[in-house]
């Protein structure tokens, strides 16, 4: 499980836009890559770079190892349909993704917190693995017993007005969520070239 402590706008600074899933802010106040003389920097990104940090947009924002990234890559190109499509239905289908796509809590980092202290269950079973696929029909819900901790109830009751996905159903009455359907990259929250991403391990898949 992969733990950055570091500054996360730094993060989003590198890669040159904003990670909802990683940090709460909506623009970035300096829009330039970190550094000394980060804000100097005007020189046109080489193919290998635009394609580097593609990839890095999704590593960091989904909070993963690069060595896992790489088996989701070569899984979805097992898949049948484009690569890249089937890379980002696997990713949205990670229950720490599907937590905090929910509104049950602000960043994937703090969604992975929630289910690995099992206060998620699927399907009525306690599940402790951040990277555990939802399938479509699965229910998602905080833990009974749980339920009536101070901060779970602040966050049910931020996530009745976070916008939600069409692929996923949530009652903060019940504090249960269900998926729909499979999700589409047309809803995933940042712009992504899952070409550039697959071209960056076309070589070495």
């Amino acid at each position: 499980m992969a733990r950055y402590r570091g500054p996360r706008l730094k993060k989003c600074r590198t890669v040159g836009t904003i990670l909802p899933g990683l940090t709460t802010a909506t623009t970035l106040d300096r829009p330039y890559p970190p550094g000394a003389h980060g804000a100097r920097r005007r020189s046109k990104n080489s193919d290998f770079k635009v394609r580097l940090l593609e990839k890095q947009k999704l590593r960091i924002h989904f909070g993963i190892f690069e060595k896992q990234f790489r088996r989701y890559v070569r899984r979805a190109s097992r898949m049948k349909g484009p690569t890249g499509n089937n890379l980002l239905q696997i990713l949205e289908q990670r229950l720490d993704n599907i937590v905090w796509r929910l509104g049950l809590a602000p960043t994937i980092p703090a969604a992975r917190q929630l289910v690995v202290h099992r206060h998620i269950t699927v399907n009525g079973r306690r599940v402790d693995r951040p990277s555990f696929l939802v399938k479509p029909g699965d229910v998602v819900s905080v833990y009974e017993p749980k339920r009536n901790k101070p901060f779970i109830q602040e966050a049910l009751e931020r996530s009745t007005s976070r916008p939600r996905p069409s692929y996923l159903d949530f009652d903060p009455a019940k504090a249960e969520g269900k998926m729909l359907s499979l999700p589409t990259p047309e809803e995933f929250p940042f712009p992504c070239n899952t070409q550039a991403i697959i071209e960056f391990y076309s070589q070495s898949m």
